[in-house]
């Protein structure tokens, strides 16, 4: 897989925060509030981060697409997103909108001695569950808290003390998540939660889509690795979701396709090398089939 983008390649952010802060390649911060225009929030391609990201929304709303699946956040919420996934911000809503994106680089955490398994909210979610974890308005005070403690610690001191300031500051805001991620969890327990076949059957396929679909586009093959039929897997995935199971697996490809043409540095022959096709002229009759552009015109697009 080629390599995520990193901190460095997010800092256009700054033309659009009213509060902005960046540490090397460690960690990034951005406020963004007023009427945002949508096309300046608006992600032109999706990106893979390989670390954590956190939007946290006080006012208004926003749509983040993650592996093709739409979030909404409202006023006073929050969303996690953990290493390696597809990120896309949909939508910002009309009016004013006030909100935090935080980027924290894996090699940061690892510093700070948080496991990602244990911060990484999705996971941690039954298949009918959003990432989306309301908070109540003190709990978003104390999150909103820190992140402008980090902004102050960041541009006010050493970068040597900042960095060391900041593990524990994000430990703490990492704490915070987990916090409410057990709160809910106590809730709502495993028992209680509806799981019916068809959904675990879905979530899998999603789950092996995302895991194998730059070697495999056939069916067949998610089908078998789940035992079921393709043709019971296709009619379970387009009931449960609206959608074919060929369709979800051509989206993840075109997705996967466009961020390597877009940031990977490959050509379009390694690129159609690491996507598994026999050579460029297939891969390119099928991203144009899928996008109506050709593989290169759609990286000068």
């Amino acid at each position: 897989m080629e390599k995520a983008i990193t901190i460095s390649q997010l800092a256009e952010l700054e033309k659009i925060s009213t509060e902005y802060c960046r540490l090397d390649n460690d960690y990034l911060l951005a406020r963004l509030e007023g009427g945002l225009r949508r096309d300046r929030i608006r992600s032109s391609v999706p990106m893979r981060f390989d670390g954590l990201t956190f939007f946290l929304c006080r006012r208004g709303s926003m749509t983040v697409e993650i592996n093709l699946e739409k979030h909404e956040l409202s006023d006073n919420s929050l969303l996690g997103i953990g290493p390696d996934r597809m990120v896309n911000v949909d939508r910002v809503g009309a009016g004013d909108f006030d909100g935090y994106i935080f980027f924290l680089s894996r090699h940061f955490l690892e510093d700070t001695n948080i496991d990602l398994n244990i911060v990484n909210v999705q996971p941690q979610l039954s298949v009918d569950e959003t990432p989306v974890m309301p908070l109540d308005v003190s709990e978003a005070e104390f999150a909103e808290s820190i992140l402008k403690v980090i902004y102050s610690n960041t541009t006010l001191n050493d970068p040597l003390y900042a960095r060391s300031i900041a593990r524990s500051l994000v430990a703490a805001f990492c704490y915070l998540i987990m916090q409410k991620i057990a709160r809910r969890q106590s809730v709502t327990t495993e028992s209680e939660r509806p799981r019916s076949r068809r959904l675990l059957y879905a979530h899998e396929f999603r789950l092996l889509v995302n895991k194998y679909h730059r070697r495999e586009r056939s069916v067949a093959f998610y089908a078998s690795k789940m035992f079921i039929s393709p043709k019971y897997l296709s009619l379970v995935i387009k009931e449960t979701t609206g959608r074919s199971a060929a369709e979800w697996i051509d989206d993840y490809v075109i997705l996967e396709a466009k961020n390597m043409l877009r940031f990977s540095g490959m050509n379009i022959q390694q690129i159609a090398y690491e996507l598994n096709f026999p050579n460029q002229s297939a891969f390119g009759k099928y991203f144009k089939h899928l996008t109506g552009l050709s593989p290169t015109a759609y990286q000068r697009s």
